[in-house]
């Protein structure tokens, strides 16, 4: 099964809003990569959600696809940031999931532990200029996450 990273910024909305929440629309993603991303990602599938331009960087916690790609509810709001006025409703440009917490990481998971790990020297999370945020992650780079923090990947 394939597994994700989503990154979102903290003071916005970080794992802790997303414990506060239940669930919670994955939705203003407006890169076209990430937005193929998001289409992918089936009900059920595990993302580490990593909080992002934050002091450090890194993952605060595991969440969960509940709900399966649909059309982003903002990009039809002409009051939103995420609003896209060439979006035809018939033919959505711009798509969301919804995720649900499953278990916060007992310390951040920073970005230069992530980069000190063998198994994510070549994921593009590790690498400088690399501005998605919702990316694939390995099975290696999941279980090797979930293992630096004392996490068993089995047991989620």
């Amino acid at each position: 099964m394939p597994h994700w990273l989503l990154k979102s910024e903290p003071d916005v909305f970080g794992y802790p809003d997303l414990e506060c929440v239940g669930r919670e629309p994955w939705n203003g993603v407006r890169n076209y990569q990430a937005r193929n991303n998001l289409r992918a990602m089936q009900v059920g599938e595990l993302c580490l959600f990593y909080h992002s331009n934050a002091k450090p960087n890194g993952i605060a916690g595991v969440a969960r696809v509940s709900v399966g790609a649909h059309p982003d509810n903002l990009q039809f709001d002409p009051l939103s940031d995420y609003y896209d006025p060439k979006s035809p409703p018939g033919d959505p440009r711009w798509s969301m999931v919804e995720v649900q917490p499953v278990r916060a990481f007992p310390r951040l998971l920073t970005l230069d532990d992530l980069r000190a790990m063998p198994e994510w020297q070549e994921s593009p999370l590790t690498r400088r200029g690399t501005r998605l945020s919702v990316l694939p992650v390995t099975d290696t780079e999941f279980r090797s996450a979930l293992s630096a923090v004392g996490l068993d990947a089995d047991s989620l």
